[in-house]
């Protein structure tokens, strides 16, 4: 059977521990594992705040996973993820060859795994101070 690359981004419930966070983000790394998949990154861009609320939650745990697998198991992931209750939402979806060559072009990151942040630079922004003449000035 023909190996597809595909990307599966999942929102788990942000109230959890770290730990259970990292216990369910592991046991879906086994899940695709176990069933034939190869895991090429994982992204934790760890808590977010949702646009709208879902199941009376304001803020999520973003958890984007790339991967090789054979088709077949996408329904039992999918089926995985909706037993599971402390996932929110999920999206699975099959890349094509120009995705993943994007994807491998403008790689930033390398794989980010176990909660390690991707290494971001501050740059400051400096605003330009207006004196309380000035404001007046504009103002009229």
């Amino acid at each position: 059977m023909k190996n597809n690359v595909y990307e599966s981004a999942v929102i788990i419930n942000a109230a959890l521990d770290d730990e259970q966070i990292d216990a369910i983000i592991s046991r879906i790394k086994e899940t695709i594992v176990n069933n034939g998949g190869e895991i090429r990154e994982v992204e934790n861009w760890g808590r977010k705040r949702l646009a709208y609320m879902v199941q009376k939650s304001k803020i999520g745990y973003y958890v984007i996973y790339r991967f090789n697998s054979p088709s077949n198991i996408i329904s039992k992931l999918e089926r995985s993820y909706s037993l599971d209750e402390h996932i929110l939402r999920y999206l699975t979806i099959k890349l094509d060859s120009d995705a993943v060559e994007y994807l491998e072009k403008n790689k930033v990151n390398p794989i980010i795994e176990d909660n390690e942040a991707p290494s971001t630079e501050k740059t400051e922004v400096t605003a330009t101070e207006e004196t309380e003449e000035e404001l007046d000035e504009n103002d009229k």
